[in-house]
């Protein structure tokens, strides 16, 4: 049976880049490896550090992989404009928050149990235009491949990772839909619906990880 860390490492990866920033001139391909390099890099020389100490691990990912690139455009994704034209600046900013926030608790202690498996970045594809797709490869333990695919778009110049593909589960979809459930459960109450997004992210993980043990199996 697929172990729960492993599971919960592979939708790490692939959730988090879309909290990285690039720097000026990266391709998209220099994105993705840029920053799950420098991800595993500062892990492997602070492991033991951070598993006495998980606060400052969610720090250090913090630094690396923050602040959100298209924060603004990524919670509107998941709202859809049904709801975040209802929203205010500071119900934006809170969601934004919550949902940065809820990957790192939910998906942080996975990466401190990495082994260093296998995480492979697919190579450089031709970037013409404005978006363009990233591939990579997770390796675990019993040897499954699991298949992460980033979709970028280039805005003003830079490329940001703008939704994800994990073993075949469009994330961003995911997310959208738990939003609007999670609004017609709490009778369209955004602040309540904000405030507890950590569940749904929750929720989430468990889609994925059902997908991966599946595939494992």
């Amino acid at each position: 049976m697929i172990s729960i860390l492993r599971r919960g490492l592979l939708v790490l990866l692939a959730a988090l880049p879309m909290l990285a920033q690039a720097a000026p001139g990266q391709s998209a391909h220099d994105v993705i490896q840029g920053t799950t390099t420098q991800l595993l890099n500062d892990l492997k020389a602070n492991k033991e550090q951070y598993k006495a100490n998980p606060g400052q691990f969610y720090d250090s990912l913090n630094n690396i992989l923050g602040p959100v690139v298209d924060a603004d455009g990524i919670s509107k994704s998941i709202m859809t404009v049904k709801y975040s034209r209802q929203a205010s600046p500071d119900q934006m900013k809170r969601f934004q928050e919550n949902f940065k926030r809820s990957l790192m608790q939910f998906y942080g202690n996975a990466l401190l149990e990495y082994n260093n498996q296998g995480i492979t970045v697919d190579p450089a594809k031709a970037e013409d235009g404005d978006r363009a797709t990233v591939g990579m490869k997770v390796t675990g333990t019993n040897g499954a491949v699991y298949p992460v695919s980033y979709t970028l778009q280039k805005l003003q110049g830079e490329w940001k990772v703008r939704n994800v593909i994990v073993n075949g589960i469009n994330i961003g979809k995911l997310f959208r839909d738990q939003f609007a459930d999670a609004m017609q459960r709490n009778g369209n109450d955004l602040d309540k619906t904000i405030d507890n997004w950590a569940g749904e992210v929750a929720k989430a993980k468990a889609v994925t990880e059902d997908a991966a043990e599946k595939q494992a199996q």
